[in-house]
This record gives structure tokens, sequence and C-alpha cells, in this order.
């Protein structure tokens, strides 16, 4: 299963999951389609075991955070703990993005999506209200929604190109986050608006 899987993985980053077949997942993973579908019914069942792979994946890499004083940590070294080991699992999951980024191919797999998408944001949330206890609980929602749209929207500077090239997309990536949520720390009153941090930064 896992061999089916990685190849599956591959299949669906090499081509998407709607061009991806059963039989070019058996041929990448070395099996023959009879001893593929003696695990998985059809192309859907392993999309979305890969999904809850990914998933399960995701959430064990931060497993030790909670050991971490979070409101100890210098912000930088904290955004080190929390996006390095993230980068590290994006680059080993292949057809990540073809199965997460990509259309909803069944109910069974948007549930896997939202469950990924909710680990996230209750991940990031969690750091802010640890760090700037005093903001609301809509500040602190709204500003986890912000960071996760600035991971992914400068991810790809962090996983493309050369080694040097994703090196830089990474402290890059880095720096934004950090710029973003330092002003967060330093806001006295939970009323003011975060379209007015900029200003404050």
């Amino acid at each position: 299963m896992a061999d089916i899987l990685r190849a599956a993985g591959q299949v669906f980053a090499d081509v998407g999951y709607e061009n991806a077949t059963t039989n070019a997942i058996a041929a990448m993973a070395g099996v023959s389609p009879g001893s593929l579908y003696q695990f998985f019914p059809n192309k859907q069942a392993i999309a979305e075991a890969l999904a809850n792979l990914y998933t399960a994946k995701n959430e064990s890499i931060h497993k030790n955070f909670g050991d971490l004083n979070v409101a100890e940590v210098p912000l930088s070294d904290l955004i080190d703990r929390l996006v390095d080991p993230f980068l590290e699992f994006r680059r080993n999951a292949p057809g990540f993005d073809a199965l997460f980024v990509g259309s909803v191919i069944s109910r069974e797999l948007a549930e896997r999506i939202q469950a990924f998408q909710h680990q996230m944001l209750q991940r990031i949330a969690h750091v802010i209200q640890m760090r700037a206890p005093h903001l609301s609980a809509k500040m602190i929602r709204t500003a986890a929604e912000t960071s996760v749209q600035i991971v992914k929207g400068m991810l790809p500077l962090a996983m493309g190109g050369s080694a040097k090239q994703r090196k830089i997309g990474e402290r890059e990536l880095k720096l934004v986050l950090e710029r973003y949520l330092a002003p967060l720390e330093r806001v006295e009153s939970r009323d003011v608006p975060l379209d007015g941090l900029v200003s404050m930064s």
C-alpha cells in the first residue's frame, strides 16, 4: 500500500489527478493493476487514502510543538519551528497540490482538505493567542487566516527553482511572516483593527 501511495503521489504531481490512471500508478509502483485493485478499488480511493496520509503527516510533524514555550521564544525562532518542518513535509509530499489545491473530487476528499486547512489555521491561531493574548478572538482568527494566505502565496518561491532560489524563497517567506506577526504583539488595545497595524510596525 505504501508503495502504491508513493507512486500515486508522483503520478498526480506529474500529470494531475484528472489525467492520472490506475495503470500509470501501478506501473510507477512496480505492481500489476490487479495487485493495485487488491488494495484500492479505483483512483478516487487512492487519492482519498493519500490525502488522509498527508493530513496525518502534517499533524505529526508538529507533535512536539506543544512542549515549546511559545510565549517566550523569539518570534524568528518560533517561525523557524513552524515553517521548517512544514516545508520539509511539502517537499516530501508529491501530488499534494493536485489533491489539496486542485478541484474537489469527492465528499471524503473535501473533508480531508477541510481537516488539513483547519489544522494549519488552529496551529497558527494558537501561536498568536499565546503571544498576543490581549487580541480579540476575531482579530486572532483574521491574523491566522492572513498568515495562512501568506504561506500559500509565497510557497512556490520556497519550493521551486534551484537550491539557492529555494533558500532565498524560504528566507523571504519567514521574513514576511515575521513582519506581519511582530506588530500584533505590540498592539495594546484589543479594539485596534488589523488594517491599522501597518502604521504601527
